[in-house]
């Protein structure tokens, strides 16, 4: 065997941390349309494409928190500067390394409109301008796995378990006491209250008698299942006054589609966008989610909840609702879009808690988390909090994820009938 040794360069793209970068990326994928311009009303499209990705990921080398020193000054030429060659060289290798392990994928650019003019051909060399990008399912669930660990992290807690109830089932993992066996139960026997049972009624003997009255059973938790459907205001306010509130909401929506997915198997989640009218939109679609349309049909985000929750088959329905404004938009019985952003509309508001009414008769909670707390809102939130029965919680971006996670995992929980 020949053993052949070569000049190590400090890039060892085989043993990369590619999930480093990914973390260090979150906030370039997951960006929404918020323009730096402070008050501006401008909505900046997110530009995908392969060319930004490089200099997203040239500005990150750059900065000194990616690469080691060693790795560094692998790139640096004689002079102790960074060889710009070799920098655009990773980049490349990089960008390359995260298709090849499924992180990212191809999207045609379907805005191109160039049409090949009539004569003599070229070749034009494709700088990445026109390639877009897009995360794949891969790449969803790991920021989804990042965004939970920092979330529960920041609350002192690890990954929870199932859902608790008030309710009391008969199952495999003993709980408290032990109960008389009914037709129906799991027969998880508990053979010391069952033999106990018979010598209480019949003294100790042989042989020991044991009858039908006497058998008992482990009680076990009851692990339920719930429907949530998370309702986002993508409305234009939710990236104006100087503040992105739109991608700290996909993060805690990523982050909830990891928890559901990896430790409530039977739960479902849906994502709604709420603006001049309502939609579901497929989770894998989130990363790529911005602002607008400008007004908020709350009215309308709500009666598409409900009707997809009550298509689900499960014990308990909810709904987490992130806003940072007044309804202002409602959807007329002729399919027509009405709109007032002056003040608290009485139509409009008539319809949203029409609508909080409707949930709350088919017994599904709503919990509003309010990304503002301008006078003239608390008491909408409160009338609909008072309506619904559920929580109301004021916060703002830096909070918001701690305070879903904590309402999602403490909440409590409605008694179910077996």
């Amino acid at each position: 065997m020949i053993t052949r040794y070569g000049k190590w360069d400090g890039l060892d793209l085989d043993h990369f941390d590619l999930e480093k970068l990914l973390e260090k990326l979150s906030d370039f994928f997951l960006q929404s349309g918020f323009s730096h311009g402070g008050w501006s009303r401008r909505i900046q499209e997110p530009d995908r494409s392969l060319e930004a990705l490089r200099g997203a990921i040239r500005e990150l080398i750059r900065s000194g928190n990616l690469l080691d020193r060693t790795e560094m000054q692998a790139l640096e030429n004689e002079s102790g500067e960074l060889d710009e060659k070799k920098l655009d060289e990773l980049v490349s290798a990089l960008i390359e390394q995260l298709f090849k392990q499924g992180y990212l994928r191809a999207k045609p650019d379907e805005g191109g409109t160039d049409q090949p003019s009539a004569g003599r051909g070229y070749l034009e060399k494709d700088t990445g301008a026109r390639v877009k990008f897009e995360l794949t399912e891969k790449g969803m669930d790991f920021l989804g796995y990042k965004a939970l660990s920092q979330l529960l992290g920041a609350l002192g807690k690890g990954y929870a378990g199932r859902h608790d109830t008030q309710h009391l089932a008969t199952g495999i993992e003993a709980f408290q006491s032990s109960k008389p066996y009914e037709f129906g139960d799991t027969l998880n026997l508990d053979v010391n209250a069952t033999l106990l049972s018979a010598i209480q009624r019949n003294g100790l003997g042989v042989p020991l008698e044991v009858e039908y009255s006497d058998l008992m059973v482990h009680q076990s938790e009851y692990a339920s299942s719930c429907a949530t459907a998370l309702m986002l205001d993508c409305s234009h306010s939710m990236i104006l006054y100087g503040e992105d509130r739109f991608t700290p909401a996909k993060r805690v929506a990523l982050a909830l589609t990891h928890l559901i997915r990896t430790q409530y198997p039977g739960d479902t989640l849906k994502l709604i966008l709420f603006h001049d009218s309502a939609e579901e939109v497929p989770l894998a679609k989130l990363a790529q989610l911005t602002v607008g349309p400008y007004h908020t049909n709350t009215a309308e985000g709500l009666k598409l909840a409900r009707r997809i929750l009550l298509a689900q088959r499960v014990d308990m329905r909810q709904i987490i609702m992130i806003t940072d404004g007044k309804p202002s938009a409602l959807t007329m019985e002729d399919g027509r879009i009405y709109k007032n952003s002056m003040g608290l509309d009485p139509m409009i508001m008539d319809a949203t808690y029409k609508e909080v009414a409707q949930c709350r008769r088919s017994n599904i909670t709503i919990n509003t988390f309010m990304l503002s707390d301008d006078p003239y809102l608390v008491n909408f939130i409160k009338q609909v909090t008072t309506i619904a029965q559920g929580k109301a919680y004021f916060t703002t971006v830096m909070t918001l994820g701690e305070y879903i996670m904590m309402d999602f995992l403490r909440r409590k929980r409605r008694k179910v009938r077996q």
